[in-house]
């Protein structure tokens, strides 16, 4: 494993390389655009663009290296810190059966429990959230028919009915 992941290093390292190199030339060209006589100031912000996405590569690749670290440190504390720097093939043997046996062992208690989480979900506290859109109003909540509201939204209900059948009419003929 360590060497596919020397491999994936090697390629980012190129991939980085090649990356700000190509913005740095970008940037280079644009220089060059802005300082002819056709150049403008657009030239001139992308000269001085470029170059911070280069920076932007480098700062990218860091940020990857320094969060692969971290999780790997997170593994080596969950799997309860023991490093080995140049064991025995008995010792290796025995602490590959130990892990499979631990992992086994996972395997089987992942349904009954979860890992702890860093960040625990906690409550959204009341009144932060907007307050959710009333219902509208329904026929049985029309009791009132002296009401004028109440009689206008009876009115156009039974208008839309009318309408309603009326289209159906129409469509079935």
């Amino acid at each position: 494993m360590a060497r596919t992941r020397r491999q994936h290093r090697i390629s980012l390292i190129l991939f980085v390389l090649l990356a700000a190199a190509t913005c740095l030339g970008l940037g280079w060209w644009q220089w060059q655009r802005f300082e002819s006589s056709a150049g403008t100031y657009q030239n001139l912000g992308y000269a001085l663009q470029w170059p911070l996405f280069a920076v932007f590569f480098v700062y990218g690749y860091r940020r990857f290296v320094q969060l692969e670290r971290q999780h790997a440190e997170d593994l080596e504390q969950e799997a309860g810190g023991t490093t080995l720097t140049a064991p025995a093939d008995d010792q290796l043997a025995s602490i590959r059966a130990a892990q499979e046996s631990a992992s086994a062992a996972k395997a089987t208690t992942a349904t009954e429990k979860r890992p702890a989480q860093k960040h625990p979900a906690t409550e959204i506290p009341a009144g932060v959230l907007p307050a959710r859109p009333a219902t509208p109003m329904a026929a049985a909540d029309l009791r009132d028919p002296d009401d004028p509201e109440n009689r206008a939204m009876l009115e156009y209900n039974d208008y839309l009915a009318r309408l309603a059948a009326r289209d159906t009419e129409r469509t079935t003929r």
